[in-house]
């Protein structure tokens, strides 16, 4: 994938991994559109994920400024702590699966038309290692995650022979937004993104962005580490839900 001269929108961007991947862009010669509930000022849009109407504004508002638009990233989300013994865990959870799976899913809605009609272009939709091997303690996090991957794979086969990439990135824990309180092995901002941005400009452009720290979680499974590794994550409950 060409990440020079593109016309970007990256939804989620205004903090975190979305930020910083929006300055990257920026530093590699293209625009760059931000999206965000708390957006504001040149360069970004506000737009609530959970709220069709906004989307549907925000699309309005993106392509009107910027016909040209060529690659959308879907990053808007969260990550409830939930205790599952509790059953007023319900409303995080709900949340979670409107932000998280709902919100890329309507996000797609919104420019896959445009792209088509373009006949070019590239998605990239954000999962998440955990959606590979959960973190016990934030299990609708995971389920949303585990989500987005599948209906990527299902989007990438749909949008086959259109001209519309579909990039799926699985980023491990990052320090940013307080995962390093979580977890003191967060990878670094910087590391992460040069590692991403060298595999995502691979050609021909890969399906998968997996950065190594992030390979033990993808591929647990396959590689007959899922049930050892599981039972050390399940070890943050006591910690974090005061058991």
């Amino acid at each position: 994938m060409n990440i020079s001269g593109r016309t970007a929108f990256i939804v989620g961007g205004t903090t975190g991994i979305g930020a910083a991947l929006a300055e990257r862009l920026r530093g590699a010669g293209s625009t760059v559109v931000v999206g965000g509930r708390s957006a504001g000022g040149d360069g970004q849009v506000r737009v609530d994920v959970s709220d069709p109407v906004s989307i549907a504004q925000a699309r309005d508002e993106v392509l009107a400024a910027h016909p040209d638009l060529d690659l959308v990233v879907t990053m808007a989300g969260i990550m409830p702590i939930e205790d599952l013994r509790d059953p007023a865990h319900a409303g995080q959870a709900e949340r979670a699966v409107t932000v998280n799976l709902l919100g890329t899913i309507r996000v797609l809605d919104a420019f896959i038309p445009h792209l088509i009609a373009r006949g070019a272009g590239d998605i990239v939709t954000v999962s998440s290692g955990i959606a590979f091997l959960p973190f016990p303690a934030m299990p609708t996090y995971g389920a949303t995650k585990a989500g987005v991957h599948a209906y990527t794979e299902a989007l990438r086969a749909q949008l086959a022979g259109t001209g519309v990439g579909v990039t799926e990135l699985v980023p491990p824990a990052v320090a940013n937004a307080g995962q390093e309180k979580i977890n003191p092995a967060a990878l670094a901002m910087d590391a992460f993104l040069d590692e991403v941005l060298g595999l995502i400009t691979h050609e021909p452009t890969p399906s998968e962005v997996v950065v190594e720290a992030a390979r033990h979680l993808r591929w647990a499974e396959r590689d007959g580490s899922y049930a050892e590794q599981l039972e050390r994550r399940s070890a943050a409950l006591a910690t974090l839900l005061g058991r």
